[in-house]
């Protein structure tokens, strides 16, 4: 059996920073304040400039687990322990489109009561926010190519429903070519290829890279009760009614305690598995994902106008939320920062509903 390398120590060195990050950084939060400008007027009412539909919100508890080896026992898992958690499942625009168009799954999920070093932006809060989609790699290779990629998607914001349809069945048909010849394009998935997958049969990734302590990682959580393991890439049907996808989820949600994994993939060599290129899967081979902690879910309702003014309207997420030994890397994760805050700002101030950060403590 060989040996895997040991993981790479964390060092503001693994970053390399572009000379336009500023600039970009600042066209990402015009860009996605041009959104909010868009649906905001349409609908009366801000919503999130990306992942704006959830199809469902759920509370749970984390459980780190004991006995960690030492390089995996970092940041929020150096010890053992049980902390509530809020999730939100929703779709990539920043628009409330129809189910029936076909986009990668997000996932959300913020983890209450956790001490220590805060990171820029979060100072004097107790969360630890998790962000994730349902495939291992990002759509651009860097800030720029994000940029471009949003500045797309802005451009069919706000764009008849019937033509969203069109292209999404269009995208879909594509995809299924391309990986019938054994590839996969994200792009095609991007833009509404996607299959219209149930969200909790789905593993999510963090896709972009964060320091984990010492070290430098990138996240997963992957569903390993029975009952989600039976409906893994079940395809939702979409023809009838009203959010069939929030359905599916509340369905899904009632039968029973869900569980999942929290893993880990440690980076151990910073030229097969890069910090600034997101587009480049980590081998699994090379470094696999190790469990570090299990969150479950008791069976609940996934939705209810209460849920929905708590955490759609109230809540935030960020990769910037959390501690400073989770710091996010690369350039994609760095023009974030601003384009977060913004994008919460905005939201607090047209609906003039302050974003409340939970204060409880560890469960």
């Amino acid at each position: 059996m060989v040996q895997s390398p040991a993981p790479i120590r964390y060092d503001p060195s693994v970053e390399t920073r572009g000379d336009k990050e500023a600039e970009t950084a600042k066209g990402l939060k015009s860009a996605l304040h041009d959104i909010m400008n868009t649906t905001s007027e349409d609908y009366g009412h801000a919503v999130r400039g990306v992942h704006a539909k959830s199809h469902g919100i759920l509370e749970g508890t984390l459980e780190v687990m004991a006995d960690l080896a030492p390089e995996y026992a970092q940041g929020l898992f150096a010890a053992p322990g049980r902390y509530p958690v809020t999730l939100r499942i929703s779709t990539n625009p920043g628009d409330l489109i129809d189910d029936s168009i076909s986009l990668p799954r997000g996932l959300a999920m913020k983890v209450i009561g956790v001490e220590g070093e805060r990171l820029p932006g979060s100072e004097g809060e107790v969360t630890q926010d998790f962000i994730m989609v349902n495939g291992p790699v990002f759509a651009a290779p860097d800030a720029e190519s994000f940029l471009s990629n949003l500045k797309l998607l802005a451009k069919t914001t706000d764009r008849a429903e019937w033509a969203k349809r069109g292209i999404s069945a269009v995208f879909r048909g594509a995809e299924k070519l391309v990986e019938a010849v054994g590839g996969e394009s994200i792009t095609l998935k991007t833009m509404g290829g996607a299959p219209n997958v149930h969200p909790l049969g789905e593993t999510y990734y963090s896709q972009t890279p964060y320091r984990f302590g010492d070290y430098v990682a990138k996240f997963s959580l992957a569903p390993v009760s029975e009952h989600l393991s039976q409906i893994a890439g079940t395809i939702i049907d979409t023809s009838e009614g009203d959010n069939p996808i929030r359905r599916a989820v509340d369905r899904t949600a009632r039968e029973g305690e869900a569980e999942y994994e929290f893993r880990v993939q440690l980076c151990r060599d910073l030229d097969t598995m890069p910090v600034e290129d997101p587009t480049v899967e980590w081998s699994e081979e090379a470094s696999p994902y190790v469990t570090v902690a299990r969150l479950r879910l008791p069976a609940q309702a996934a939705w209810s106008d209460e849920k929905a003014e708590k955490v759609d309207e109230a809540m935030r997420f960020s990769p910037w939320t959390g501690l400073a030994a989770h710091r996010p890397l690369g350039s994609v994760n760095r023009a974030r920062r601003q384009a977060y805050e913004m994008s919460a700002d905005f939201r607090s101030k047209v609906n003039g509903c302050p974003i409340h950060e939970p204060k409880r403590g560890a469960a």
